[in-house]
């Protein structure tokens, strides 16, 4: 009679810590349902509003889909007279682009010195180099402006370009990347009669792949979808970027949200063609950045 009791009790036990662990499950993917939805429905909204009349845009209940969809919204962005839509898009490219190759080559040659090249003081210049990733960046636009201002370089790409150089999260990065490559492969390389650039460019960074595309990614993003610097050092109207120029839209066309969507759905075209091209690089590159080193 005992052992039937026992049996019970085990059997209740188990179907309690099974019920429980469903729960989790299912909170789990409803709170992640919930986080999925408050990302996406603001696309989702902006998409729907860009093919949208004046009068469809106010319409309560929203109405996702369009029930007259138009392309009136994209012609008028790029007919603008104040404002030359595809000249800020070609300067938002070209800045992009640019800064990318500066801000990641300069950012891998920096790793590759601070994880394969040993010199005197090497660790305590990198933990002293990391620290500056804790000063926050509107602390420093003073004295980039000052800077900026003395050189002669204000309302100028060159001045954005060079502002890019200092990529500190891009040099602990791609470290911690390269410190996973043994020193094997330098040491053969070496023996081999390979220079320093040789061993750079033909072992470290193909071995390195994944993370490095992970980066070209994260400074396109970050350069492409950039206010502050551009607004800080651009004034003339033909060196406007795309991001200066929606600010702009957007205080003028008060009342026209379906122009101003127009202009935020093209402006994210080309990070999504970027990200589709280096995607499958990317959960890879973050995992090996983030566990080895």
């Amino acid at each position: 009679m005992m052992l039937k009791k026992n049996d019970a009790i085990s059997f209740r036990s188990k179907r309690n810590k099974k019920l429980i662990h469903t729960t989790k499950i299912a909170s789990f993917y409803l709170i992640l349902l919930i986080v999925i939805l408050m990302i996406v429905l603001p696309f989702a909204w902006m998409l729907s509003t860009s093919f949208k009349g004046v009068e469809a845009i106010r319409t309560i209940p929203i109405r996702w889909i369009p029930e007259n969809p138009t392309f009136d919204n994209y012609k008028k962005i790029f007919n603008m007279s104040s404002y030359n839509f595809w000249r800020a898009g070609f300067n938002s490219f070209y800045l992009a682009v640019t800064c990318t190759i500066v801000s990641v080559l300069s950012a891998t040659m920096a790793a590759f010195v601070f994880s394969k090249i040993e010199f005197r003081g090497r660790e305590k210049l990198f933990m002293v180099y990391l620290a500056t990733m804790m000063i926050p960046t509107t602390v420093i636009m003073i004295p980039n402006y000052t800077i900026l201002n003395h050189l002669h370089l204000l309302d100028t790409f060159t001045g954005l370009i060079l502002m890019s150089l200092n990529n500190t999260f891009g040099v602990f990065l791609m470290r911690q990347a390269m410190m996973g490559v043994s020193n094997a492969y330098l040491e053969a390389a070496l023996m081999d009669g390979a220079t320093l650039r040789q061993i750079f460019i033909k072992i470290m960074l193909p071995m390195t792949k994944p993370t490095l595309f992970t980066l070209i990614l994260m400074n396109f993003m970050g350069s492409w979808n950039s206010y502050l610097q551009p607004l800080l050092v651009l004034s003339s109207n033909d060196k406007q970027t795309l991001q200066l120029v929606l600010a702009t839209l957007n205080g003028q066309l008060k009342g026209k949200e379906n122009i101003t969507m127009a202009g935020a759905v093209i402006s994210i075209l080309p990070i999504v063609v970027v990200y589709v091209i280096v995607q499958k690089y990317i959960d890879q590159g973050l995992e090996i950045g983030g566990i080895k080193g």
